[in-house]
């Protein structure tokens, strides 16, 4: 019966659900674009952040025993499936926001609205940073163009940046911009601060934003030593080189995650 079924797990299950759906949508398309073997090694193009954070998110609400589920809640997780049993990767996380969004406004109960916050958050590099990207390309891409060209010394024309030696033109491709990680960043802080349980204070936008700003400092300077010249292009432009700035830029977000929660963490310790 509904009314003795424990709500943590009810939402969990969705959660996980909706979750499942929408990064096997993002693996079927890493494996059908990079082979079974490149996919793997770059984790399905799906940064460990977003990993760890689901699986937080929905240990967060499964940790609830309340029980008792109303039915109003049954008709929406029935909406939630259909919406994540369509073979559209984007409405799977557009089912997770909704369903984030109602147990953040209708409830008090602190860990449900702790591990909505955190799966709200995963929603942000998995659809609404994609979403924004598509309305809002070329102003992004030209934002990342013109810090490459300022680094460099080098006339910029768009996204199009002329090599540091005069040598030909680097092209700002999406796949290069900062707004994905940037919105790793903000992950990273929302389930570091919810994980601990961190107490609000004036210094967590400082902390979020030297996250941010430390991500594009060092996708601008990978960018930027690719630009040098054709030999730095060929030589830095490889998987290897992504793999060494993706896990440099992940110590920094972590880093700067774990200083703006530091008190509550070594509380813990």
């Amino acid at each position: 019966m509904a009314g003795e079924l424990p709500r943590g797990e009810f939402f969990a299950g969705l959660f996980t659900l909706g979750c499942v759906s929408g990064l096997a949508s993002r693996i079927i398309q890493s494996i059908n674009r990079l082979g079974w073997a490149d996919a793997l090694f770059n984790t399905f193009e799906i940064s460990a952040v977003v990993w760890i954070s689901c699986a937080a998110g929905v240990s967060l609400v499964l940790r609830d025993r309340t029980i008792g589920v109303r039915s109003s809640e049954l008709a929406m997780g029935a909406g939630f499936v259909f919406l994540v049993i369509l073979p559209i990767g984007p409405l799977s996380w557009l089912a997770v926001t909704v369903l984030s969004l109602y147990i953040i406004i209708s409830t008090n109960v602190a860990l449900y609205r702790r591990g909505a916050f955190i799966l709200l958050a995963a929603t942000v590099p998995m659809l609404w940073s994609r979403l924004l990207f598509q309305f809002f390309a070329n102003p992004i891409l030209q934002i990342d163009a013109s810090l490459v060209g300022w680094i460099l010394g080098t006339h910029r024309s768009g996204d199009i940046v002329e090599f540091g030696d005069g040598s030909g033109v680097l092209v700002i491709l999406p796949s290069c911009s900062s707004l994905a990680n940037v919105s790793l960043a903000f992950l990273c802080w929302v389930t570091v601060s919810q994980l601990v349980c961190h107490k609000k204070s004036a210094y967590d936008l400082f902390w979020c934003l030297m996250a941010c700003i430390s991500v594009i400092a060092v996708n601008v300077t990978r960018i930027s030593v690719q630009g040098l010249s054709q030999w730095h292009y060929a030589t830095f432009h490889s998987p290897w080189s992504d793999a060494v700035a993706n896990t440099l830029i992940l110590g920094l977000i972590v880093g700067f995650s774990v200083l703006g929660v530091r008190h509550e963490l070594f509380r813990r310790i």
